[in-house]
């Protein structure tokens, strides 16, 4: 550890001796090094990405609201191919549900919470001048945005009889995914996405084991860093065999092998000329191991940031530190015997059902075991109720809810009928949107003052936050009467023609619309807050939010290097409201009086 402070003071004086030596724009904006600047970026175009998801599911949620009427302002320049007359096709309707998916979970939720807040964040928290790796750092951002182009030119991509993106969701089962059109950009995309995030997770792991500063023992992490650093392990072990599946499954489609096609397949009434035996069920195995710790990749950072912003602004130290800690390290373990749960309709057998069955159970203890230390973090306390506290208290019921509504979806008995219903799409919802997309929001108004050395404006922030949680329950919370009422989810026309559904009140999908279009117009105050405020918010100090936390002792925003001085860590990282102590907060960086008399 002595030596690893060595290194980073010595890198310090080096940055000194070329201070002077100016970058040019593209090396200090657009290929650099620096984890400040990818960790904007990541952040900038997961939000992009994010945007434009988003704007996808307004468009399918014109479809269901008003089965078969014209899109407006955009349907009569979708094409023919896509929505003659504006009126959207059943293929274009499946194009728009799996790129929904995909940009939302690989583009979108993930780069802003791993890319973007850690390695924005997390450096700075732990006293590091920088990333151990910066230029493969880089590199995971550029093969991150690549990624996100081939996913994007998708949509322009023509076939025989046909033109757009993928439709075989964001899951790409097949043998579907490998016979129909669409779907090799999509592939191509994946494999760049997935070489981004193993590139990220090495350099993640590295900088936290080797680049703390003195005196930051493993118990003194914050907990957002631990968050990242369990984060960093499922992504490195989970996303390898993805990546695997997606090569083997790209060459089912470009090069005759039928790793996931069996025999004896008819398609259009013709044999399918492949010599067969393979086994679709393997690509479901495959692409499980992974997206299941995908799900805990979402929402480890997103709890991460919750604790920091609730140990602030209660002005108390967490409840239970050491307690959430073993929790998420147990919470990422089990992560990867859960996969199946996703697979009971696959015929598995009552043994291996059984044994996912009481993983899925015991996973929920640690994710019970955090969420209450939160809730218990808040008792007695005198809360803040800023823009972030809002955004992180509306995360512990939001995330609650997705949870318990998962509990039944683990059981072989209730998710058989629930399998492919909109309860599913509910109950993964509330986890993601309300859930961790709130918590992102968070971070981003408690942080932006670090990054930019300005203040957002808290009314914007409160009308963006009231709005987008009003609309967001409004969004979700019908889809699990639609699910227990039997609602089939990728049913472009809502499930209108389907006798099973009669008697659902179909109207549901028109108030559900008109609140996730009403939640677009939300998101218009934030967007106007957070480009005005770079410029114009209200100018702070290294530390408006009185924190105990590392990055608060850089200036605001950090330059080179990060820290005026070698960081030294004297104590954990939530030592709020101590008896006897000057202050309500007395920060990690803070020696004690002992050591400043030295």
């Amino acid at each position: 550890m002595d030596n690893v402070a060595t290194i980073g003071t010595t890198a310090h004086g080096h940055a000194d001796e070329h201070a002077h030596e100016e970058l040019g724009f593209w090396r200090k904006y657009i290929f650099s090094v620096d984890h400040k600047v990818i960790g904007i970026q990541y952040a900038l175009t997961g939000l992009l990405f994010l945007l434009f998801g988003f704007t996808l599911m307004m468009i399918m949620r014109w479809q269901l609201a008003y089965n078969g009427a014209p899109i407006p302002l955009i349907g009569q320049w979708l094409g023919d191919a896509r929505a003659p007359q504006g009126i959207m096709l059943p293929e274009f309707y499946n194009q728009l549900g799996a790129m929904h998916g995909t940009i939302m979970v690989f583009m979108g939720v993930v780069p802003l919470a791993v890319g973007g807040f850690g390695n924005f964040v997390m450096p700075l928290q732990i006293g590091a001048p920088d990333m151990a790796f910066p230029k493969i750092n880089m590199m995971s951002y550029w093969v991150y945005f690549l990624g996100g182009v081939v996913m994007l030119t998708s949509f322009f991509q023509t076939w025989d009889g046909g033109v757009g993106a993928a439709q075989s969701g964001w899951t790409s089962y097949p043998p579907l995914a490998v016979i129909s059109a669409g779907q090799t950009m999509w592939l191509i995309g994946m494999i760049f996405l997935i070489t981004s995030s193993l590139l990220g997770a090495l350099n993640f792991l590295v900088t936290i084991i080797q680049l703390r500063a003195k005196g930051l023992s493993y118990m003194r992490l914050p907990f957002f860093c631990w968050a990242q650093f369990v984060t960093g392990f499922l992504l490195l072990l989970a996303f390898p065999p993805l990546e695997a599946a997606g090569v083997l499954q790209l060459m089912d489609r470009l090069a005759g092998t039928s790793f996931f096609l069996p025999s004896g397949l008819v398609v259009a009434g013709k044999p399918l000329a492949v010599a067969g035996g393979g086994n679709a069920i393997l690509w479901q195995h495959l692409f499980w191991f992974l997206a299941h710790p995908e799900v805990y990749v979402l929402i480890l950072p997103a709890m991460g940031i919750v604790a920091e912003i609730i140990a602030n602004n209660t002005r108390k130290p967490l409840w239970g530190y050491r307690a959430m800690v073993y929790s998420i390290i147990f919470l990422g373990f089990m992560s990867f015997i859960v996969w199946a749960h996703h697979m009971f309709m696959t015929g598995m057998g009552t043994v291996m059902s059984t044994f996912f069955q009481t993983t899925t159970m015991i996973i929920s203890v640690p994710s019970v075991v955090i969420l209450t230390a939160l809730l218990l973090s808040l008792y007695g306390s005198s809360m803040r109720f800023n823009t972030p506290m809002l955004f992180a208290l509306a995360f512990l019921p939001m995330f609650g809810i997705g949870g318990l509504t998962g509990l039944p979806l683990g059981l072989a008995v209730t998710d058989i009928p629930l399998h492919d219903t909109y309860y599913v799409i509910a109950h993964f919802h509330y986890v993601v949107a309300p859930g961790t997309i709130f918590a992102l929001f968070a971070g981003i108004y408690y942080w932006f003052p670090k990054a930019t050395g300005r203040m957002m404006n808290e009314t914007l922030g409160k009308i963006h936050f009231w709005g987008s949680f009003i609309c967001i329950n409004i969004v979700f919370m019908p889809m699990f009467i639609q699910g227990l009422a039997g609602m089939n989810r990728r049913m472009y026309d809502g499930g209108a023609l389907y006798t099973h559904n009669a008697g659902l009140p179909l109207e549901l999908n028109l108030y559900i619309g008109m609140a996730a279009w009403t939640m677009g117009l939300f998101q218009l105050p934030f967007i106007v807050n957070f480009f005005v405020s770079i410029k114009w918010g209200k100018k702070v100090d290294r530390n408006p939010w009185q924190s105990t936390t590392l990055e608060w002792s850089a200036p605001s925003p950090p330059g080179h290097g990060n820290f005026l001085t070698e960081p030294i860590v004297y104590r954990g990282p939530y030592e709020y409201s101590v008896p006897g102590a000057p202050n309500d907060f007395t920060p990690q960086f803070e020696p004690e009086k002992s050591e400043k008399g030295r």
